[in-house]
């Protein structure tokens, strides 16, 4: 039975998130039903990450099973065709061997979170950005999240819903950079608690509207208490860029 491995890129907004649910379309059940629809085989899509409700993705690998062997990229062309209109795309796959999975073999996963800070408001980037119209410090943002990189609790920056059995995680990077209009934060680790990056997020917002100092930022982090965080940060700025293996 071969296992497929394809890279997606999808816009999270028409979705309720990756996973499969009664009371939403999901990015899951879309792959599920295009690959179904040409190979007539009842599958399941597993993924690197369980993204929520409108958040996008730049390279997400999902793998399932087949019974019949088809080569790759009459899988990726199938599957393309089958998922219009909805805003995915397969951009490759490939044959992985059968002990190989997304979610339990990715040794890193890397996300960024992209805002817009200036006063006019997104038109080509609507649903793709946080708008920001006040000034962000980026620099000062930089200096506050380098005490997130490393192995905490991260319970303030955790939603209340999270289902993971420990609020530890082991972050490798976190960083805050401009370019122009955009200020860009990314972060790397194996895994995340859920909401972390967008608590995270919308913490270091706050230092970088002056709001809060450093030590505040740190004070919040420290509390390990979910009601010391910032706002949470909407998912439309969100991306899940890509996951590494051994």
């Amino acid at each position: 039975m071969p296992r497929y491995l394809l890279i997606l890129e999808f816009d999270g907004g028409p979705f309720c998130g990756w996973q499969r649910q009664e009371n939403g379309v999901s990015v899951q059940g879309a792959v599920e039903d295009a690959v179904f629809k040409f190979s007539g085989e009842r599958i399941t899509a597993f993924s690197a990450g369980r993204t929520d409700a409108g958040v996008h993705a730049l390279a997400m690998p999902s793998h399932f099973d087949l019974e019949k062997q088809a080569d790759p990229d009459t899988v990726r062309e199938a599957v393309n065709y089958h998922l219009k209109p909805a805003p995915i795309a397969a951009l490759s796959a490939s044959i992985v061997s059968a002990d190989f999975h997304t979610r339990h073999s990715a040794t890193r996963r890397h996300y960024l979170y992209r805002i817009v800070n200036r006063r006019a408001p997104l038109a080509l980037d609507a649903g793709r950005a946080w708008r920001l119209a006040s000034p962000l410090d980026a620099d000062a943002m930089h200096d506050a999240a380098q005490l997130l990189v490393g192995r905490h609790d991260f319970t303030t920056f955790r939603a209340s819903t999270c289902q993971s059995d420990s609020p530890l995680k082991t972050l490798s990077t976190v960083a805050v950079h401009r370019d122009e209009d955009n200020v860009i934060i990314e972060t790397s680790a194996r895994s995340f608690l859920h909401h972390q990056v967008r608590s995270m997020v919308g913490s270091l917002v706050e230092v970088g509207f002056g709001r809060w100092s450093k030590a505040d930022f740190e004070s919040a982090f420290r509390a390990c208490d979910r009601r010391r965080c910032g706002q949470v940060a909407p998912a439309e700025g969100l991306y899940f860029l890509r996951a590494d293996y051994p």
